[in-house]
């Protein structure tokens, strides 16, 4: 869900031309009591787009900010709709991604302020599932995660799992659907990575040898990918997303700022 919040008229203007564009979206218009409704709507995991000065912004979601990991994207626009500035989940949030989507709605400029943004890292899915699993949940799963992340099926490198995985056919079907190169890696090469992971699973590695299939093949294939360009340490764009029936994680890796 986004929620876009305005406290003026012009921003309102702009609040109601926003929403038009953006599917899933709502807009409150002087919301009352603002503290409190903006900071619950946070707390849900809502990504908000507030149009109000970044200091409103600021002072109104610090005391319910919990980890990079975990909060929700959150875009601040001016009123006049010419910047889009990510402010909060800008990398493992997709706030940066989607700012720059937002931006090229509106024909305006995005302000970003993390490191890297003008390089073109390497994105990479990770996806776990039950044996058979239908290529519908893979598709449904995916779709959701690339949406939570800001991103489209264009920007992604590969689709990736575990060994074990070699043959599913759901996994095969799905890359092969949107034609993207689909590639597994063994519990060894997995491991490598396992100090990166955003949650670790006792049961899973019980089970296939690793703490958990998806956030582990998006890592590793992502730091596979831009290894040629000398890539830094790949990192967890969106932790691992699940349905009934799969699992997905999206990672990226930069190349190094050359000197």
């Amino acid at each position: 869900m986004i929620r876009i919040v305005a406290l003026t008229e012009a921003g309102l203007k702009l609040a109601e031309h926003l929403q038009s564009l953006l599917d899933n979206s709502a807009v409150w218009f002087k919301p009352k009591p603002f503290t409190e409704k903006v900071q619950a709507a946070f707390q849900r995991g809502e990504r908000l787009v507030l149009i109000c000065a970044t200091g409103i912004a600021v002072r109104t979601l610090a005391p319910v900010l919990g980890s990079k990991k975990t909060d929700a994207a959150v875009l601040v626009l001016d009123e006049a709709g010419k910047f889009v500035i990510p402010l909060l989940s800008g990398h493992q949030g997709g706030a940066n991604n989607w700012a720059a989507q937002v931006a090229t709605l509106l024909g305006s400029q995005t302000v970003i302020t993390t490191a890297n943004p003008y390089l073109n890292p390497v994105y990479s899915i990770g996806m776990g599932c039950e044996r058979d699993c239908p290529q519908s949940y893979l598709e449904e799963l995916l779709q959701q995660c690339l949406q939570q992340s800001g991103l489209t099926i264009d920007t992604i490198h590969s689709i990736n799992s575990i060994d074990i995985k070699a043959d599913e056919v759901g996994l095969i079907a799905l890359a092969k659907a949107h034609n993207i190169r689909f590639q597994t890696a063994s519990t060894k090469q997995l491991r490598s990575v396992e100090h990166l992971l955003n949650s670790k699973s006792d049961y899973v590695y019980s089970v296939v040898g690793v703490y958990g299939v998806a956030e582990s093949a998006a890592l590793y294939f992502a730091k596979k990918a831009a290894r040629d360009t000398h890539a830094e340490e790949p990192e967890l764009l969106l932790a691992k997303q699940k349905n009934t029936k799969a699992t997905c994680a999206i990672a990226r890796a930069y190349p190094k700022q050359p000197h």
